[in-house]
């Protein structure tokens, strides 16, 4: 996998938005897998700024969410679809019939399961995924197990995963679902091209084991392995337990950081001396 290392969060949703803004005017015709949650948060401010700024233009893709929470409509602040609205698609030109996602109210999940999957299909699949990681290594919903189920699927959430999601129920865990319907990993791994970010310390571990360990179930995230155009990006906090050739290039990234500040410094010292 190609991983890239950024300074800063912030330097990753810029150069996230920028390669998505590229991709649209290769193809306007787009069609985007989505994640909610706080990672992607700053990118979709700055895919916002950048079509405020007619440089991403939305008008002929489609986007369709990773996953949604069983037994919540779209009109509840507490659902992804809402999530989506507020912060990316109530702001850019993306009509509403093409903004996908899953069913989350409906009375036959194994139903709308197989819907979804159909609609992915007959948007021609998706050409750009874009995916957060959990702290356990689950993409989607897809969480650490023994099997995975392959395609878009009921999911039973795991108690941390709960409580990560639980300032979307003002901060109340048990009202947060135990359930969700997400796409499979089959689903993810079908699309063209993959991009996992992760950002903070406190997804270090997770990072490495995506990188760095064995394709196992048990990190599900692992299995973007075995995709022939997965990539990785990450800021320097969730890159510090990496190993080997990307631990060298990140404390590069580091000396370089340290040397433009010394120079930085240097250059002020200079012109207040004069």
């Amino acid at each position: 996998m190609v991983t890239r290392v950024f300074p800063s969060a912030a330097a990753l949703a810029r150069a996230l938005a920028v390669d998505v803004a590229r991709a649209l005017k290769s193809n306007p015709r787009l069609v985007l897998g989505l994640p909610a949650g706080r990672t992607p948060i700053p990118v979709y401010a700055e895919l916002i700024r950048l079509h405020r700024a007619r440089r991403a233009d939305f008008r002929r893709a489609t986007a369709f969410n990773l996953d949604e929470f069983i037994g919540v409509g779209a009109q509840h602040p507490g659902s992804y679809r809402a999530f989506m609205r507020r912060n990316l698609f109530d702001h850019i030109n993306l009509p509403r019939p093409q903004a996908m996602a899953p069913r989350g109210e409906t009375r036959d999940v194994a139903r709308e399961c197989v819907r979804y999957e159909r609609a992915i299909e007959r948007a021609g699949g998706i050409d750009l995924q874009i995916l957060g990681l959990g702290v356990n290594g689950h993409v989607g919903f897809n969480e650490p197990a023994a099997a995975l189920i392959a395609r878009t699927h009921r999911a039973r959430l795991r108690p941390r995963t709960r409580r990560a999601n639980a300032g979307l129920f003002a901060g109340r865990v048990n009202a947060v679902p135990r359930e969700a319907i997400s796409m499979g990993m089959a689903t993810i791994l079908g699309a063209r091209r993959l991009v996992l970010i992760a950002t903070g310390a406190s997804k270090a571990v997770a990072v490495r084991r995506l990188i760095e360990g064995p394709v196992t179930t048990r990190v599900p995230a692992s299995l973007l392995q075995l995709h022939p155009r997965a990539e990785v990006w990450v800021d320097r906090d969730a890159a510090s337990r990496l190993r080997g050739a990307r631990a060298v290039a990140l404390r590069r990234l580091r000396r370089s950081r340290r040397g433009r500040s010394r120079g930085r410094r240097a250059t002020a010292t200079a012109r207040a001396s004069t």
